[in-house]
Formats: structure tokens, C-alpha cells, sequence
């Protein structure tokens, strides 16, 4: 089975049986989401869902996270991977986002990633989640997954290695789903320990059967 053909039948099935999908963090802004989606890094969707109520009921914008002192801020984000750098990241990315962008998000990728904590994955679900652009972000589910189903080679070593190779046999207008549909089939389905082959839908040509496959 070529390549090609495996994108064929994995997008072709997402969008037939899961359609129109987007991010399970809860937000209500873009300076909600940039601030959840900093916190997901190395945590789950959920323990950030169960945080970030009490989190922006005090801090609801930038202009207010801005006035916070960090240790305030960590009060909230202490069950969280890492808070204490994160806590950090939230109050300086606030307060760059006041005194650059008038406390607002920029749309701009080589501005988002001048934020502090913010790196290329985040700009790029604010980007494709908030401003609708066609843009891909690698985390440890989406690398997973594209090695395990053979949508990219092996010398596709790096989470941008991998965005660039996805990027270019996507379809552009269905980038910001395929993204979604990628990472969700890897949080449920194709676990990084215990994958739930039996419940996958591409079980039967997973290039998990060949020899030197990522999946052991």
C-alpha cells in the first residue's frame, strides 16, 4: 500500500464517521485558549478542564493575569505539569500581551511565538482554532500516530519534520480537522502503551505488521 493510499483511507474515514471536530480544552477567548493550551503541554485535557474555571473566573483576561504576582497565579495551576514554570509563563506572556498588543492575542505565528511559553505547537492551535487557519500542531499524539499508520517516514524524526510532511499531502482546507482527528484517534484509540487495536479502524493495513515498526 503506498502512502498516498493510506491518506485516502484514514481522512476519508475520519470525515465520513467523524466529521467536524475541534479542541477539547474549554475556553471562552483567545487568550483563554492560548492560556489553556500552554497548560495541556505535558497534561491532560481534562486536569486543565478541571483548573482553568477557577483560573479565569479571577485571571478573565490579560489586562487582569497582567496585575497578578506569579505565586497567585501558581495557586491555580498547581496540579498542573510543571506549574511553577508555568504560573511563570502565564504572568510574563499577560504582560507582554498589555504592554505589545494592547492585551490582545496576535494573529501573527512569528509574533505568537515571541510570547513566553508559547512555541510552535501553541501558536499553531490559537492559529487554527481561534483564527481559523490551516495550520497543524505536532504534539506526542499526532507524532505517534503518523509514524504508527505509515503517513510519514521514519526520517520525519521531529514533531516540524512531521507538520511538514502532513502539510503537504492534506488537503488545506481540511488541516485544521485532520489535526483534531489525528490526535483524538491517538488519545482514545492508538495509546502510546496499550493501543486499542481491536477498536481501530485501521487495524488491518497498520504498519505495526511490518518489520521495524515504531509499535512494539
Amino acid at each position: 500500500m503506498t502512502r498516498n493510499e493510506r491518506y485516502k483511507i484514514t481522512m476519508d474515514y475520519f470525515r465520513t464517521n467523524v466529521g467536524e471536530v475541534t479542541t477539547e480544552l474549554m475556553f471562552g477567548s483567545a487568550f483563554q485558549l492560548i492560556c489553556a493550551t500552554l497548560l495541556s503541554a505535558q497534561c491532560t485535557d481534562k486536569r486543565i478542564n478541571a483548573i482553568t474555571p477557577a483560573l479565569f473566573q479571577h485571571f478573565p483576561d490579560a489586562k487582569t493575569m497582567a496585575k497578578a504576582e506569579v505565586e497567585d497565579v501558581f495557586e491555580y495551576v498547581k496540579s498542573v505539569s510543571y506549574p511553577n514554570s508555568k504560573a511563570k509563563h502565564l504572568v510574563e506572556m499577560s504582560r507582554m500581551l498589555v504592554e505589545a498588543y494592547g492585551g490582545e492575542v496576535p494573529s501573527d505565528p512569528k509574533e505568537l511565538v515571541k510570547l513566553p511559553g508559547v512555541g510552535r505547537k501553541t501558536a499553531n492551535v490559537v492559529q487554527a482554532v481561534w483564527f481559523g487557519k490551516p495550520t497543524l500542531a505536532v504534539d506526542t499524539h499526532v507524532y505517534r500516530v503518523s509514524h504508527r499508520l505509515g503517513l510519514v517516514p521514519k526520517e520525519a524524526n521531529t514533531p516540524r519534520k512531521v507538520e511538514d510532511y502532513l502539510m503537504k499531502h492534506i488537503a488545506k482546507e481540511e488541516v485544521t480537522n485532520a489535526h483534531h482527528w489525528i490526535l483524538l484517534h491517538g488519545r482514545y484509540i492508538c495509546k502510546s502503551a496499550r493501543p486499542l487495536c481491536e477498536k481501530c479502524p485501521f487495524e488491518a493495513f497498520c504498519p505495526k505488521l511490518l518489520e521495524n515498526s515504531k509499535l512494539e
